[in-house]
Order: C-alpha cells, then structure tokens, then sequence
C-alpha cells in the first residue's frame, strides 16, 4: 500500500462534498475513481494532494501522515498529479519541457546565473522519457503544435521526470479520438508496472480495459469498490450513471 485516505471529508460553507471516503492505492496497480458528474472525485484528487485542505480523515502516503502536508512538499515525497486541462508550455519544445520538470530533481530549479547549456547534462534523461513515451519523433515540436493527445502524453512525460511513486491522473482521456485514447491507455498502463496510478476517468471501457480496482463515488460517499466486473454489475451502480437497474 503506497497511498491510503481514511474518513476522507471536505464540507464547504456547511456543504459536505465529500465524506467517509476510504481508499487504498497500491504499488503497480491502476486504480480508477469513477462516479457521475459531480459524485466528489476531483475533490478527493485535491484533498490527497493537499489542494484542498480536508475537514476530516486522515492520509497517508509510503507510510508517512500527509494530511497537514503542503502540496509541494508533496509532490517531493512522490505524489505528483496531473490536471484536466493539459498543462504543458506550449512555446516550448518537446525536449525542453521535459528537460524544465527534470531541472527540480537535478537541483537546478533556482539557479538561474547559471547559463542555459548548463541545462544540457539533463536531456539524456528527457531523451530516455520522451522515448518510453513514443515522443521521439516530437522532440524539437513546439508543444502548441502536438495534437491534443500527444500534449497529454507529455504531460505523463513531465510528471514522470519527478520519478512519483503514486501518480494521480485527472481524467486523462478527455476531449481525445479514439486513436489517441487507445495510445494513451497503452501507456498508463506501461507507467503503472513501476508505480501505483490512481486516476479520475469517465471512459468506462478505458477503465475495464486497464484498471486493477475501481472504487464508484456518489454524492461525495463511496457507492461500490472492487473489480470492474464487480462494480459494474452492482445496481446502485447502474442506477447512479443510467437512472435505472435496467
């Protein structure tokens, strides 16, 4: 177990969006947050990491109590998310925003007298992830001129470079076709061999392809957690994304 909320619960103005919320993550497994519009899940991705402070429950991750956490003490610690929306520097090369997301783990963050060459030591290692990523061909294309899928594939490519132990995707699927999200699945699930991933996503057939676990929210509570075959035959289940068992 690598990542676990207990009684995980986030009120707002007296509004409870999230509550009682239990969930274990596990090393080299895909386990996938699903649930209706507004069933809480971007909630608990910003609870577990910290940009949003909970209410009540516990987290913890690698074993160490990361509720009162600042995210990016975090994202050091190996909890590193992605968002939606792609966010990637669109001016920027291929090569060269992964080579920014390695800069923190080489310790050259901060040190901005030194001159850009200095940078150069770092693109074996983005060349390695660009590579794994199927990238290679994209290396010196600006990032505002990849398709929408390939952006989210460097995005994977960016989070990578911090080297996470847990990996949190934020439906990764959106807004592609249908050959991107076949590329995209196939490396979620390359990624998650050497890492747990947990991820939020609303392509069902993604989920029954590649996920390992799958927990159901509804309204801020858990509803189902299993198996996708499980979940998927559970009533209440059906009822939440169909409004009917049948």
């Amino acid at each position: 177990m690598v990542l676990s909320a207990r009684g995980l619960g986030k009120d707002f103005a007296g509004f409870t969006a999230v509550n009682g919320v239990d969930l274990d993550v596990e090393h080299a497994r895909i386990h996938a947050l699903i649930g209706p519009n507004g069933a809480g899940k971007t909630t608990v991705f910003n609870l577990l990491t910290k940009f949003l402070q909970p209410t009540r429950g516990r987290i913890m991750l690698l074993d160490q109590d990361i509720t009162k956490v600042k995210p990016d003490k975090i994202a050091r610690m190996g909890l590193v998310r992605s968002f939606q929306i792609s966010a990637v520097f669109p001016h920027l090369t291929v090569l060269e925003n992964v080579r920014i997301a390695l800069q923190r783990p080489n310790k050259l963050a901060t040190q901005f007298w030194l001159p850009l060459s200095s940078l150069d030591k770092l693109n074996p290692r983005a060349e390695e992830l660009i590579a794994d990523l199927g990238l290679s061909q994209y290396r010196d294309t600006r990032a505002t001129d990849l398709s929408y899928g390939r952006k989210r594939v460097l995005e994977i490519a960016t989070t990578l470079a911090l080297d996470p132990k847990v990996l949190l995707l934020d439906e990764p699927m959106a807004g592609m076709g249908g050959e991107d999200v076949a590329t995209v699945a196939s490396i979620i699930a390359d990624v998650a061999k050497t890492r747990a991933v947990l991820m939020v996503e609303h392509n069902l057939s993604v989920v029954a392809d590649i996920a390992h676990h799958v927990t159901v929210l509804q309204r801020g509570e858990i509803l189902a957690s299993g198996d996708y075959e499980t979940v998927s035959q559970n009533p209440q289940v059906r009822t939440a994304y169909m409004g009917t068992e049948d």
